[in-house]
């Protein structure tokens, strides 16, 4: 099943540059059969996945070469099972949207089917190479599209930009992982990531590689996750994009150097993640504040959707740094919502662009009157982003700010963190409130009012993603409890030669009990 989830898309890549290029629909129907049926067998991968096990479920391990320790291994526990079933939604999401795009169709799908298929590649991948190759295997199309089908007079400084700053995290990854592999005897090298776990949990590695190689993961995964001060060509890139690529990049590509942190740097190098997450806790308050504070000037929907999407990384990262259960199950929770949050910001703006040509907030306005449909579902989408409970956003966000309260680091910076965080929840209010008025209320210009709300066709993607997050929202023990045990068992190795926290932190019991009460 897993498999079948990672290869359509790719296989549907390969049919769409098969078929000859004036047979448009024939090509949109491939793409969108190849995400439905991803998306059909992630919820079914999602309904059958065993809760409470920490052991990895739909296993594949094939060796492919044996000399460097090479398989193509894929795999899913609590960690990645969210992100690919919320993967394979984005991406059908995406290819609906997608009629928006009418020159070079052909080439346009082939790149967006290699952008799904590097995707969820990536994330159900347990070996290091395939891990990196199936990223950059997505990140490629990514550069291409915007070029090619990106808007905006800024369109091709953007593409420059964000070409530039992902391939310079994407390379420091690079060096990080090497050196990672390169730690391990000749005899036993491999990139399998459960063996390499295995091994630095019985051989620990000596302290000065650890605070050597650490920061090169946390520094260029945190780069292809825009955090603060990296985080410039975001915003723009998204700004630039086409709806769909938007969509896959912000809402779930861009969970990759998180979910790496996660699955590779926190349990390999625990005296690493303890010497250097303390500095992660204060960059992040960048993402979340000062980012935050950039979103409240922006008079661009794209524009502000972008860095509220680089103000919300901040949350993953801060639940990241905590090194406890309740907060690294809010992060995994927070990308999982997220992704949805993203792709549904970013498919809304599409749609009223494609409908006024304008994403100026300022020039819009009155438009729920003629768009009652799309502006419920705009205004479901800031209110998520606000944090409002009921979607899955607010359980991710709470975990995370517990788990920051009992976070491993000192007792000043853990009042400073989280004092700073929550004051930016009123401030992302602030911006997605006035995001609301300015564009659905007031008077509607008499030059908008040829607009046209949703055919019942295109508000499928809509309606989705606002599904998937009230799901996860009234019922987020469908994600937590899956993600639990496994958060439980990467917390376990990334303290497991930490010093004691001098700050109050929230026992293991506390934290069990809180993960409990808000994931009813």
């Amino acid at each position: 099943m897993l498999n079948l989830i990672i290869g359509l898309p790719l296989l549907a890549a390969l049919v769409i540059a098969l078929i000859p290029r004036n047979y448009r629909f024939v090509v949109r129907m491939v793409a969108l059969g190849a995400t439905l049926v991803s998306m059909i067998l992630g919820i079914l991968l999602f309904l059958n996945f065993t809760t409470g096990d920490t052991a990895i479920q739909f296993e594949t391990n094939i060796p492919w070469v044996d000399s460097l320790g090479i398989h193509y291994h894929v795999g899913v526990d609590g960690l990645n099972i969210g992100l690919i079933l919320m993967g394979a939604i984005v991406a059908f999401a995406a290819a609906c949207v997608s009629w928006e795009i009418q020159s070079s169709e052909k080439l346009y799908y082939v790149l967006l089917m290699v952008m799904t298929g590097g995707i969820l590649g990536a994330f159900a991948s347990l070996d290091m190479f395939f891990f990196y190759f199936f990223h950059e295997l997505a990140l490629i199309p990514t550069f291409i599209m915007i070029g090619l089908w990106g808007r905006g007079q800024n369109k091709n400084y953007a593409t420059f930009n964000i070409t530039l700053y992902l391939s310079l995290g994407a390379l420091i990854a690079l060096f990080g992982l090497v050196a990672l592999y390169l730690q391990m005897p000749v005899q036993e090298r491999t990139f399998d990531m459960v063996a390499m776990t295995n091994y630095f949990k019985a051989n620990a590695m000596g302290a000065g590689a650890q605070n050597f190689i650490f920061p090169l993961l946390m520094f260029g995964f945190g780069i292809l996750v825009s955090l603060w001060p990296f985080h410039t060509w975001a915003p723009l890139g998204y700004g630039a994009a086409p709806t769909a690529t938007a969509m896959l990049h912000a809402g779930v590509l861009k969970k990759f150097g998180l979910y790496g942190l996660i699955r590779i740097a926190l349990p390999m190098m625990p005296q690493g993640a303890q010497h250097w997450l303390n500095i992660l806790a204060l960059l992040c308050l960048g993402n979340i504040l000062h980012v935050g504070w950039v979103a409240m000037r922006q008079r661009d929907l794209n524009l502000l959707i972008g860095n509220s999407s680089v103000a919300h990384m901040g949350f993953v990262f801060l639940g990241i740094a905590s090194l406890n259960l309740i907060g690294l199950t809010g992060a995994v929770m927070v990308m999982v919502a997220h992704g949805l949050l993203a792709a549904l910001s970013f498919a809304v703006s599409g749609y009223l662009y494609q409908q006024t040509g304008n994403l100026q907030m300022n020039q819009l306005g009155g438009l729920l009157r003629k768009l009652p449909f799309i502006g419920a579902v705009m205004m479901a989408a800031m209110f998520a982003g606000c944090g409002l409970p009921g979607f899955a956003n607010f359980a991710g966000e709470v975990l995370v700010l517990f788990g920051a309260w009992g976070g491993s680091y000192s007792t000043q910076t853990q009042w400073f963190v989280t004092a700073t965080a929550w004051g930016a929840l009123v401030i992302g209010g602030i911006y997605m409130l006035r995001a609301i008025r300015n564009i659905l209320h007031g008077d509607l210009p008499e030059k908008w009012a040829g607009v046209k709300d949703a055919t019942l066709w295109r508000k499928i993607p809509f309606a989705l993603l606002v599904v998937s997050l009230l799901v996860f929202g009234f019922a987020p023990r469908l994600l937590t409890d899956k993600i639990k045990p496994s958060a439980q068992a990467i917390v376990n190795l990334a303290n497991a030669k930490a010093p004691a926290a001098t700050g109050a932190a929230v026992p293991q019991t506390a934290g069990k009990t809180l993960v409990s009460f808000f994931s009813r």
